[in-house]
């Protein structure tokens, strides 16, 4: 097995919520992808909330999608 050294600072370290020094790699993976997701969840929010889209109902999400969706097909 090897062993891979990752230095971080002390605000990532409390950022990431780590309580050991020492993770296995599938942990490190899950706390990354964690963050990931955390970070592209805000965007997304901001975005929708920036371009109108989170006061949209739900039927009007699907006639966007259905109406993208013909363009599409109409113009291949």
């Amino acid at each position: 097995m090897k062993t891979l050294n990752v230095s971080i600072s002390e605000l990532e370290y409390n950022k990431f919520g780590l309580k050991k020094d020492k993770l296995t790699f599938t942990e490190f993976i899950d706390i990354v992808s964690k963050e990931i997701s955390k970070q592209t969840l805000s965007k997304c929010i901001e975005l929708s909330e920036k371009y109108g889209l989170s006061k949209m109902t739900m039927d009007e999400i699907t006639n966007e999608v259905n109406a993208v969706r013909k363009n599409a097909k109409n113009r291949h």
